[in-house]
């Protein structure tokens, strides 16, 4: 028989050097307590020389999207008065050894490679641009958003609830990007938590319209994380093999309404609650559920939008646990309003505080 005084066995040398790599970075900034905990940069937003207005005009580009919503989001909660610029919390850029965290080297260094960009954003003439300009203009923001995810685990766990106007690349594993997600950010916050937060059980709320396949392939198995996905099935990635990672999935079909929607989402809260008991919780909110959205083929009212994340932060709040939001995808002009909306919603109904409660 051992003796019980032995000691544990040593962590493998792959596991011993993410450890490190977590102790050593950065990114964990103190945050003073005049900061709220909404999290942005204005580095968020992407200008690239005129391709963000081509992406929308050609059917050249198979993703649309809209470059500057993180930004308009941010302005519409400081132009109407609910939170203060002062007050945004901004994070620093996650750099490779951050990034190594998660990723291979050799997906990293893929990215040194424009055409790879390109066809991991789905926006070929991407693949036509000098890689510094593709690092600098595209993949520099990214890197910034990675490190407003990584930060707001801790302030979720020190303030009960964060949102990062920004992050949520949901499709983006260790090994490989796709669907406009060149870092793997959910899995990145989780494994930084594990180690900084001493946290070990911790719930995915992924309610973006696609199956978030990436993180679910970087946590197959891992019976510390909990997914439960709610998604469009009859859309994009199409990951038959992450399916079999998740632990609750609801897919739905192209033209759900919202009445359906809200009532599936509220059947699968009650089921999560008794499966599973979290730590943390990281809500992947995707406003792609929006009726009209070209990408997520839902009929999801503004208002069901708003409804949905109250949902899910009362969730959070009445079972005491921290809650992390990303805003994830979104490709309409409208979906920054709705997600602004959502914010100020939110604290309306005393489910965070924004600047404007603070003083």
């Amino acid at each position: 028989m051992a003796s019980s005084s032995a000691s544990p066995a040593p962590a493998p040398a792959g596991e011993s050097l993410r450890q490190k790599r977590i102790l050593s970075s950065k990114l964990y900034l103190e945050v003073p307590s005049s900061k709220v905990p909404v999290v942005y940069s204005p580095a968020y937003d992407i200008s690239f020389l005129g391709l963000e207005k081509l992406v929308r005009a050609t059917p050249l580009c198979r993703h649309p999207f809209d470059s500057a919503k993180w930004g308009r989001i941010c302005r519409y909660l400081t132009r109407e008065g609910h939170l203060e610029k002062k007050q945004v919390v901004e994070p620093l850029e996650a750099c490779k050894e951050d990034l190594l965290v998660v990723h291979t080297e050799a997906y990293l260094n893929s990215l040194k490679c424009s055409f790879r960009v390109a066809s991991i954003v789905e926006v070929p003439p991407v693949s036509l641009v000098p890689n510094w300009i593709v690092q600098k203009k595209l993949l520099y923001p990214f890197r910034k958003q990675v490190g407003g995810s990584i930060l707001s685990a801790k302030l979720a766990l020190e303030r009960g609830w964060a949102i990062n106007v920004g992050g949520g690349f949901h499709h983006c594993s260790a090994e490989e990007g796709g669907g406009f997600c060149a870092y793997a950010d959910i899995s990145l916050c989780i494994q930084f938590a594990f180690v900084r937060l001493n946290i070990s059980r911790l719930l995915i709320i992924d309610l973006d319209a696609h199956q978030g396949n990436g993180h679910e392939k970087d946590f197959a198995n891992d019976g510390r994380v909990y997914i439960l996905d709610m998604y469009n099935a009859g859309i994009y990635p199409f990951d038959f093999t992450a399916k079999q990672y998740i632990d609750q999935k609801v897919e739905l079909a192209s033209g759900t309404k919202t009445d359906e929607y809200l009532e599936l989402l509220d059947k699968a809260l009650e089921v999560c609650k008794s499966r599973f008991q979290p730590q943390l919780i990281v809500y992947n909110a995707g406003t792609d559920i929006l009726d009209g959205d070209p990408l997520g083929r839902l009929k999801i009212s503004p208002e069901g939008v708003i409804t949905r994340d109250e949902k899910v932060f009362r969730f959070a709040k009445d079972q005491n646990i921290p809650l992390l939001m990303l805003t994830s995808g979104g490709y309409m002009k409208s979906s920054a309003r709705v997600i602004a909306d959502s914010i100020i919603n939110l604290a309306n109904k005393n489910l965070i505080e924004l600047g404007s409660q603070l003083g």
